[in-house]
């Protein structure tokens, strides 16, 4: 990636995800000849495996409310990328694509096509309009000198760019793409990886068979501080879904976990409606009848609470949930853990000036329910704009 004099100045994008396709725009848009390299046979296969579900791109929060919703610490860098670059803006972006979006009952904020697919292919021909040249299997395998080296369908490769951005990606789905291997040849801080947005193992027992794949719905889960209440699902390899995902970080960080199987009722009332019942109705009826808890919530109170107390309020409110530890990372949606902020000035690299970080290759963790792409989008357009800026490009409009 020599430039002959008077030439463009050139710049490079390792990882082809939202934040390395958003980088690249940023810094075409800048005027600078842009390749991103990737090292799968094509690019962005973590957002099109996403989208299978229906691509939920943001929430329709107010600005202040979606980055609460990060939860605590989130790093300065990815807070004030998502102010310039937040929901609206994501909407926005969604739709100059040509993708029309619609909001949920829940505020989550998705292509009317709910797909990533149309999106995707829009994308790739607004990159390709702006003259972004687009290289797959493109392994970076670490640092040569001041420059990036590659193993490439046509042997080794070394690029010297004016400008670079990472957004290699975390350690997750390491089928798709993000294996985390960069962790190893950086030379700059990074932060053990750890899985983020995964279930939970349970060994259970014989009896809950019958439920593998059965909702829980009305219950709430607490962890620490952390309470949610979204639905779960008991699999046969233990508990997943939007609900455990929610409480993950606390039950990672040691934190005992707790179910309250009617979190609408206080204790009182729960020991009311249950002293209300004939003293003939068996436990389960009157469990059912008086209390309203489907065949789900009992199964959780029978394989975790057993032998049951005589008085059922204080467990029904806090039950405790026997698990043995998070899914292993590399069935994780996402990570935390990676490129450390202490090792960066922003989202620049200290050891290594002009090049930025991107992405989940950064050490931050969020929620499903578009949080992960939007910061993801977010720190690639913030990326992209330092880095353009740094190699000495035009400002992009907008």
């Amino acid at each position: 990636m020599s430039r002959p004099s008077g030439a463009a100045r050139t710049a490079l994008v390792v990882g082809a995800g939202p934040a390395g396709l958003m980088a690249a725009e940023e810094m075409a848009r800048a005027g600078l000849a842009v390749t991103v390299a990737e090292a799968m046979p094509s690019p962005a296969r973590k957002l099109l495996m996403a989208g299978k579900s229906g691509l939920n791109l943001t929430m329709d929060r107010p600005l202040p409310d979606f980055l609460d919703g990060f939860g605590p610490g989130l790093p300065p860098a990815v807070a004030a990328a998502v102010a310039e670059f937040g929901p609206a803006e994501v909407a926005a972006w969604a739709r100059g694509l040509g993708q029309e979006v619609f909001t949920g009952s829940t505020g989550r904020v998705f292509p009317v096509a709910m797909k990533a697919s149309p999106l995707l292919r829009a994308w790739l021909r607004r990159l390709d309009g702006l003259g972004v040249a687009l290289r797959t299997r493109w392994r970076w395998t670490g640092w040569d000198g001041g420059g990036l080296r590659f193993d490439t369908p046509d042997g080794p490769r070394t690029e010297r760019p004016d400008a670079t951005v990472l957004a290699c990606g975390g350690a997750s789905w390491r089928r798709l793409g993000s294996d985390g291997a960069w962790a190893g040849w950086i030379g700059t801080g990074v932060t053990p990886f750890a899985p983020a947005n995964v279930g939970l193992r349970v060994d259970w027992s014989p009896h809950m068979s019958p439920l593998f794949g059965t909702p829980v719905k009305g219950a709430a889960l607490h962890a620490g501080a952390t309470t949610s209440r979204g639905e779960f699902v008991i699999s046969e390899r233990g508990l997943e879904g939007g609900g455990i995902y929610a409480i993950g970080r606390s039950v990672r960080e040691g934190a005992e976990l707790r179910l309250d199987l009617l979190p609408d009722l206080s204790s009182g009332e729960i020991r009311a409606r249950l002293a209300s019942a004939p003293a003939r109705q068996s436990l389960s009826n009157r469990l059912r009848r008086n209390l309203g808890l489907d065949p789900a919530r009992i199964s959780l109170l029978n394989e975790f609470g057993r032998p049951l107390p005589g008085d059922l309020a204080p467990l029904l409110k806090a039950l405790p949930v026997r698990h043995a530890g998070p899914r292993p990372l590399d069935e994780a949606i996402s990570t935390a853990g990676g490129l450390s902020f202490e090792a960066l000035h922003g989202l620049e690299l200290k050891d290594r000036p002009g090049t930025f970080a991107a992405g989940e290759m950064l050490d931050w963790e969020a929620p499903t329910g578009g949080w992960l792409i939007t910061a993801s989008l977010a720190t690639g357009r913030a990326a992209g704009r330092a880095a353009a800026a740094r190699a000495g490009g035009a400002a992009p409009c907008g």
